[in-house]
């Protein structure tokens, strides 16, 4: 059994240290936790949600009020007209992808303003390998536009890749892979207004993956058009067994909706089987359980920091999405930190994580988290790809008290193989 009164000196000042800034963090946490329970309670009573709409529907899913619910309460509560949240979205890339395709059309040209998107859904454009039916295979062409050095968005730089083609900008709310600041929703609405004075002929979409109640406002609240997330990440609140969303003005979650199933058919049908209730349920306690994974954030930050290693964002820093980033600047220490995390999991503890190929991903790609639902990222879990600096991320949290244990074991693993 863990103790803390038995660690080595080094991992007990570090231990002591994180806990002391958690406490300085706790109550902004917590304000913002309370703004968002208001919004989601007000969702779910304005949309009268009852005990009829938990039940789901089999086959074609005709006339199914709880699928309708729940597109109205997450509609509400990401600021949009119109929302669709199905569990047969098979991830956040799926919805992301559903979202775009459903948006452009071959001969079309979008902006990806902010850098080059997260690995999965560089394959979903096409970028470095054409794949058959990704964006670049199907005709539709694209730009790159870096951050700048201070990590915002150039926006001098943006009128000479506009063209009379361009139809959509993309923003990736949360840092992915990359080592930079995630965008908040400050930065979100100076670019929305920038950009529609500008240029109003162009939608704007936001990829809300990892986000969601981070703040107390979401990409629709300052005019995002359309956005897309997953519900193993934050509006799951832990229990969604699988799913996505998309949300946004009205014709464009159509417009989605269409690619996602087909013309005629739409967001009208689809059945739910028995996952309503888990959906509604994790979306009502999620406000919960993300002021949760940003406390193991901070916590994991102070830690790491605290024993001499380089983390992103610091401390004290204001947080826009739940990732936190530890660099170990060595294959083998990133090995030895997500084997010890492993360990200090609930499910398959017992298992040795390894550097692998994974889909969507171009390089080895080592994950860490025995959860409950496979690949959540909304219970707790880190990953990170096999290339220079050697970064891990951590994400989610059940109970912060878990994601501490989970930091203190795998300190424990690095002291062992002698690489803390």
């Amino acid at each position: 059994m863990l103790s803390y009164s038995n660690l080595p000196i080094k991992i007990t000042q570090a231990l002591t240290s994180a806990e002391l800034i958690l406490e300085q963090q706790k109550r902004f946490i917590d304000q913002i936790a309370e703004i968002n329970h208001r919004k989601v309670l007000k969702a779910f009573r304005d949309a009268k949600v009852s005990t009829y709409h938990l039940t789901g529907t089999t086959g074609y899913g005709l006339g199914d009020s709880g699928r309708e619910a729940l597109d109205k309460v997450m509609a509400s509560i990401m600021g949009t007209e119109k929302a669709m949240v199905r569990h047969q979205f098979v991830s956040g890339t799926h919805a992301i992808a559903s979202a775009i395709m459903g948006v452009l059309k071959p001969g079309d040209h979008f902006i990806s303003v902010t850098g080059m998107p997260y690995d999965t859904l560089q394959q979903v454009i096409g970028i470095n390998k054409v794949l058959p039916g990704s964006l670049t295979d199907l005709g539709i062409t694209y730009d790159i536009l870096p951050l700048s050095e201070d990590n915002t968005i150039q926006y001098q730089a943006l009128d000479r890749l506009v063209t009379s083609k361009t139809k959509l900008f993309i923003l990736q709310r949360s840092r992915g892979y990359e080592w930079r600041d995630s965008l908040s929703i400050s930065q979100l609405a100076e670019f929305v207004s920038f950009a529609k004075k500008k240029y109003p002929e162009i939608d704007i979409f936001v990829d809300n993956c990892y986000g969601e109640f981070v703040e107390d406002k979401e990409p629709g609240d300052v005019g995002v058009d359309l956005l897309a997330g997953s519900l193993i990440k934050n509006p799951g609140g832990t229990l969604a067994p699988t799913g996505g969303y998309i949300a946004g003005r009205a014709d464009l979650v159509q417009k989605a909706a269409n690619r996602f199933t087909a013309p005629g058919i739409s967001n009208e049908i689809g059945a739910t089987l028995d996952n309503l209730r888990l959906l509604f349920q994790g979306l009502f306690i999620s406000p919960l359980t993300v002021s949760e994974a940003l406390k193991g954030a901070v916590f994991s930050a102070a830690f790491w920091q605290q024993l001499g290693f380089e983390v992103h964002p610091e401390p004290d820093a204001k947080r826009t999405d739940i990732i936190q980033g530890v660099k170990l600047q060595s294959r083998e220490k990133m090995i030895a930190f997500c084997q010890g995390l492993q360990y200090g999991s609930p499910i398959d503890s017992l298992v040795l994580p390894l550097p692998s190929q994974m889909p969507g991903y171009t390089d080895e790609v080592i994950m860490a988290g025995g959860t409950f639902i496979q690949g959540a990222t909304s219970e707790f879990s880190a990953d990170g790809p096999l290339r220079e600096p050697y970064a891990v991320y951590m994400q989610g949290a059940i109970s912060h008290l878990y994601v501490k244990q989970a930091n203190i074991l795998a300190a424990l693993m690095l002291q062992e193989k002698n690489l803390l």
